[in-house]
């Protein structure tokens, strides 16, 4: 039976999948770099992402991230540039949608590296993540994960108990991350090598879920800061 460092490494690991894998605008941009320059671009701007994060968990080490859910106007204008920068990118992915795909696996590409790092540090999703479920796992305490299930509740209390605050549970956390990182770039690879035209329909996919949520931050924050 695993351990409680065992269990919470295990727990650290589904909280970063649960981080990195939604649809949203940073796998817009992985994506995006995959299929135009190949895994190790893929690779490199899934690592910008995590950098973000490694940011956020800092602040929110030393309880700086609360600042931002203190000051609305801050917010507001870290989520219109969240759109602006999106609005910036999605005109890349279209551009790379249209032009002539080829995988260069062998080469990578810094310029994905510094769009996911600057996307990173004002998209919304991770802010919010860092100001909710980031701020509770920095919290040492013990959290029983089934405990509250409805009817299996009190049956299965104690089966899954997480030590919030452990090294184990941030070391999964963004080992999870890596996971994910390493692992979604390749998969869009190998459909690629399938289907000719997958390259450009995952960038065109990519310029619109950029180009959509763009739109939505951009005036959400703007609504905010006036």
């Amino acid at each position: 039976m695993p351990t409680a460092t065992g269990l919470s490494f295990l727990a650290g690991v589904l909280f970063g999948l649960a981080l990195a894998a939604p649809p949203g605008p940073m796998n817009a941009i992985i994506a995006e770099e995959s299929v135009a320059r190949g895994w190790v671009a893929g690779f490199v701007t899934g690592l910008g992402a995590m950098v973000a994060d490694v940011v956020f968990f800092v602040l929110a080490l030393f309880g700086l991230v609360a600042v931002v859910e203190e000051a609305p106007r801050l917010r507001g204008v870290m989520v219109t540039v969240g759109g602006v920068l999106m609005l910036y990118f999605a005109v890349g992915a279209f551009r790379s949608a249209r032009a002539t795909l080829v995988e260069t696996d062998e080469v990578g590409d810094a310029r994905g590296f510094w769009k996911a790092l600057a996307l990173g540090l004002t998209n919304p999703f991770q802010v919010l993540f860092w100001l909710t479920v980031g701020v509770a796992l920095l919290d040492p305490g013990r959290l029983d994960v089934l405990e509250h299930l409805p009817y299996v509740g009190e049956t299965l209390a104690g089966a899954v108990v997480v030590e919030t605050g452990s090294a184990a549970l941030l070391v999964g956390l963004f080992a999870g991350i890596v996971v994910w990182i390493v692992a979604f770039p390749a998969a869009l690879l190998t459909a690629g090598r399938r289907v000719d035209s997958f390259a450009p329909l995952v960038a065109g996919a990519s310029a619109l879920v950029l180009a959509g949520f763009g739109l939505v931050f951009f005036w959400d924050g703007l609504a905010s800061v006036l």
